[in-house]
């Protein structure tokens, strides 16, 4: 029997669950068009960069333009270079909007953000079932102000990949395979890591020794991708256009770890040292030094220390790593980092998660350099709920991680308003 005290405390949970994901998007979106709506504008223009301008053209940078040139030319393809390598989905949904008389500026700031919004309550009620209210809770406010979720205000392709392959990997888990093969098409069409998804749902099929309507599901998701190879087939005469056109981003397909070395050099040496070939200025290498050792000192004696004092020790350690080295600490950081606890909290993910995640993961180790490393990997949603797992349980983590991301959100929607690279 149902009571009113029960039935009150079940609207009390709903309502709550609804507003958390809601909130969490509000305080997101607020911070960032305060940092590039208020403060850019006010703010000198950068080297390498341009003066912001109050008004939606802060929200359309860099890869943006080509998103518009689809909605209103379509593709061109030539001599193996073009924008087909941007998959189509998402010009597509700001074409529809335009046909109603919206700019593209306003159709790519409104599908962005409402797909995130949606996202962000996607993730909480998938979590909330299969990892409790305090996962679901760390991993939506983790997703909300991550730095890189700039791209999910302005007019990219991350919030909508984001919420069609949550949706997919979500409604695979409650055994609801005609939505799995709708999202998961769509996320295929969405972006070139949505084909992550086709293994991933085929093996978690295979772990989970699921019906072969789960295959079938699998197999459906393809759908996208193949729709658009089928179009570069037709207009360019080459179905893996889409493909052969990565070459102008990333010449070498394959592991390049000759910018993974970069990477490295960039962060031990300094980018100055790394572009003369030696060692011209000792501070950045001696500071990178007395950093690793402050840290293997902490490590070492860590057993005569209280757990705050070690959390915080190595919280303060990684914000002078990263301010001494800046982005390629970020970008090294976060591959390594999620890739690491996807295996940690392998036994805690669902097939599905885990398998589309390593699978991801892989894409991007292979994918022939490391350009927007940092912002790939956060398109790959395990990753995310791997690192809400890890600030779940150890929350002092948590309350560092978050307060680091936050600021460093309202940098990057400065940087990203005054068209400097980020990600």
């Amino acid at each position: 029997m149902i009571t009113v005290k029960s039935l009150s405390t079940k609207v009390t949970q709903a309502t709550n669950g609804l507003m958390f994901p809601v909130t969490m998007w509000f305080v997101s979106r607020t911070l960032i068009l305060v940092a590039m709506l208020l403060v850019a504008p006010l703010l000198p223009a950068p080297r390498n960069g341009v003066a912001a301008t109050f008004g939606l053209g802060v929200f359309s940078g860099w890869d943006s333009i080509h998103y518009y040139n689809i909605a209103t030319s379509g593709y061109h393809y030539i001599n193996g270079k073009g924008n087909v390598v941007f998959f189509p989905l998402y010009s597509l949904a700001a074409r529809a909007l335009m046909s109603i008389g919206l700019p593209f500026e306003v159709a790519g700031v409104l599908i962005s953000n409402l797909a995130f919004l949606l996202f962000l309550y996607v993730l909480y009620l998938w979590l909330y079932q299969y990892q409790g209210e305090k996962v679901a809770r760390w991993t939506v406010a983790l997703a909300a102000l991550f730095p890189l979720s700039i791209f999910t205000a302005t007019i990219y392709t991350e919030a909508l990949y984001l919420l069609l392959s949550t949706a997919a990997l979500r409604a695979f888990d409650q055994n609801k395979y005609t939505q799995t093969a709708i999202f998961g098409a769509l996320a295929t069409a969405t972006r070139p890591t949505g084909l992550a998804l086709i293994p991933g749902l085929m093996l978690a099929a295979w772990k989970q020794n699921k019906l072969p309507k789960a295959y079938l599901a699998g197999l459906l998701t393809s759908i996208g991708v193949l729709s658009f190879s089928i179009y570069c087939a037709v207009q360019h005469g080459d179905p893996l256009a889409f493909i052969h056109g990565q070459k102008a981003w990333r010449p070498n397909p394959g592991f390049d770890w000759q910018t993974w070395w970069k990477m490295l050099m960039q962060i031990t040496v300094g980018i100055r040292n790394y572009k003369h070939g030696g060692i011209k200025d000792i501070t950045h290498p001696l500071i990178f030094l007395i950093i690793v050792g402050c840290g293997y000192l902490l490590w070492r004696h860590r057993n005569k220390l209280s757990a705050a004092k070690v959390d915080y020790g190595f919280g303060v350690l990684f914000l002078s790593l990263w301010l001494l080295a800046g982005d390629p600490v970020i970008n090294t950081s976060v591959f390594i980092v999620s890739t690491f606890l996807l295996w940690h909290y392998r036994n805690e993910l669902t097939p599905v998660t885990l398998f589309y995640g390593l699978l991801g993961m892989a894409m991007l180790l292979l994918s022939g350099g490391t350009i927007s490393l940092s912002r790939l990997v956060y398109g790959i949603v395990p990753t995310i709920i791997a690192y809400g797992i890890f600030l779940a349980r150890h929350p002092r983590w948590g309350y560092m991680s978050i307060s680091f991301f936050t600021v460093l959100l309202f940098i990057f929607s400065i940087r990203f308003a005054q068209d400097l690279w980020v990600g």
